[in-house]
């Protein structure tokens, strides 16, 4: 009757020797085309700080024509160039998504540490007012953000990060009040570490693998708030381009003029889809649970 038990161990080790192979494989997979979608858009917007085919101002195309050599992706209802308009919306877009999650990173985080090393009742008054930031979803903080600011590439980036900062703060808290409860911080505390001594040596450096996958997603959701803000109309004004707002202009004429809106829906779900990968991938290499035995 033993023999079932003791045979187990053997065939759950080949088991997990096997997966681990094929899970280091997806994540190297996912991480090589994370990273080549991600590329892309960003070779994309460091070639249209350089060079355009044509001025975003330029409406000498005729109206609503196909792609043809002159106009690769063809014009808008006014004339512009729509390769144009796409390769600074690629710049646009990283430069929102950017901007948004550094201003997370540094406001969640810091309130997050604060929470962590807080009282009792300081750390849940602040969660408590983290939780109903995180109730609103980011699209309506942003947009209440906007509105009062104005429309601008800074009132995105500001409103987005905003919106997002209480994810980030929230996970912090939880990730850093764990590190805390660790054997060798409370050696370090009894051995006379302070506080920032404690942050900079063991908190950061432990909860830094989750953090920066996390803030890889949220940058996702930062491409995806700049896009719906400039549909919407309240995102960067022109002359600047955005996908959002390509969008929005192409609703009307999308039986007659279907590139205009194909182009940018596939940008914004190419770099979407790119940094959900490189997360994905990211995180098999930051957990070490899901790391490929050597």
């Amino acid at each position: 009757m033993s023999a079932g038990p003791q045979a187990s161990g053997p065939i759950a080790l080949a088991t997990a020797d096997a997966v681990a192979p094929r899970r280091g494989r997806r994540g190297h997979a996912t991480l090589v085309i994370g990273l080549i979608l991600v590329g892309v858009v960003v070779l994309t917007a460091l070639l249209s700080l350089v060079w355009l085919p044509y001025p975003l101002s330029d409406t000498s195309g005729g109206r609503l024509e196909g792609p043809h050599p002159a106009h690769p992706l063809g014009t808008d209802r006014l004339g512009r160039d729509l390769l144009s308009q796409l390769m600074v919306g690629a710049r646009i877009a990283l430069a929102v998504g950017g901007g948004a999650v550094l201003l997370a990173a540094v406001l969640g985080i810091t309130l997050g540490l604060l929470a962590a090393f807080a009282r009792p009742w300081l750390d849940d008054t602040l969660s408590a007012a983290l939780d109903v930031v995180i109730a609103f979803p980011v699209l309506l903080l942003a947009m209440l953000v906007v509105a009062v600011q104005g429309a601008s590439l800074w009132s995105a980036i500001l409103a987005i990060g905003l919106a997002m900062s209480a994810v980030v703060a929230r996970l912090t808290r939880i990730l850093a009040r764990r590190v805390l409860q660790e054997q060798y911080v409370t050696a370090a505390r009894t051995s006379g570490a302070g506080t920032a001594g404690v942050i900079a040596r063991h908190v950061l450096p432990n909860i830094a693998p989750t953090l920066v996958v996390s803030l890889a997603l949220q940058f996702g959701i930062a491409v995806l708030a700049e896009a719906s803000l400039s549909y919407l109309g309240l995102g960067a004004p022109p002359p600047n381009a955005s996908w959002g707002r390509m969008l929005q202009e192409a609703q009307g004429t999308v039986l007659t003029a279907p590139v205009g809106a194909i182009a940018p829906g596939i940008a914004i779900v190419a770099l979407v889809l790119g940094v959900n990968f490189l997360a994905d991938g990211l995180r098999d290499y930051a957990d070490p649970t899901r790391r490929r035995t050597r």
